[in-house]
């Protein structure tokens, strides 16, 4: 109840409102039957715009975190995600990453959209990340179409660490259905596997003319920290010979 409400009655007409999204190839979606939906990840906010514009309820699985936060934020925040239909999803690897897949699998074989974000993370900087293999098994063993989804202008909206939105026009861009059933019974070969997520990911930078980086985002992220790190060290290390400087 609470998604239906939020999305037609409480938060849906406000930001349509506000930032008034436009979409272009909703006919993609299917009227019925099991889905995924990959989309780029460059905000916070895509989570809110793509089930917004969409007639069938969406599931998206979402970073666990989101549902274990403490105090007064925390359980705000995990009712929130809990109320918008998304699945907790631990990603710490091993028999954890797995029980992810058969969530999402399961989500499938009902019959229901399934959100997922093939980078497994939002983007540092607004470009494409390579994306994880995890999308591909579940598109084979479930037997099920991916549709690529591009976001546009989320990232300018509100890019990783800014609470308050900026005011602009959103955009969703909607690819035709992509069908690996060619590789039906192959969800165990680790090549096919990576083939099928090149693919999504080669639509998904056709589709939102992002420039692609063949690196995983979290390493990405990792090298962004090690350098803002290292240029922080580095200032703290010159400014004794910069305060000699200035006296002299």
């Amino acid at each position: 109840m609470l998604y239906w409400f939020l999305k037609h009655i409480a938060l849906g007409p406000i930001l349509r409102t506000i930032f008034r999204p436009w979409v272009e190839g909703m006919d993609n979606i299917p009227e019925q039957g099991g889905a995924i939906l990959a989309s780029n990840h460059l905000s916070f906010s895509d989570s809110i715009f793509l089930p917004m514009e969409m007639d069938r309820r969406l599931t998206f699985l979402a970073k666990g975190d989101y549902f274990t936060g403490r105090g007064v934020k925390g359980r705000l925040t995990a009712a929130f995600f809990k109320g918008i239909n998304q699945v907790p999803v631990d990603r710490s690897g091993g028999r954890a990453s797995e029980a992810a897949l058969e969530a999402g699998v399961r989500i499938l074989k009902r019959g229901e959209l399934l959100g997922i974000y093939p980078e497994g993370t939002r983007s540092p900087d607004g470009r494409l990340y390579r994306g994880k293999t995890g999308i591909a098994r579940m598109a084979l063993e479930a037997g099920v179409p991916v549709i690529p989804v591009a976001m546009i202008n989320t990232f300018e909206i509100q890019p990783p660490g800014q609470l308050i939105p900026r005011v602009m026009r959103a955009g969703i861009r909607i690819g035709k259905p992509l069908d690996f059933s060619r590789y039906a019974g192959m969800e165990g070969d680790r090549f096919v596997l990576r083939s099928i997520t090149d693919e999504i990911m080669y639509e998904l930078m056709l589709l939102s003319g992002q420039e692609y980086v063949d690196q995983y985002a979290t390493k990405a992220k990792e090298d962004i920290a090690d350098a803002r790190a290292a240029a922080s060290e580095a200032l703290v290390a010159d400014a004794p010979y910069a305060t000699e400087r200035k006296a002299s």
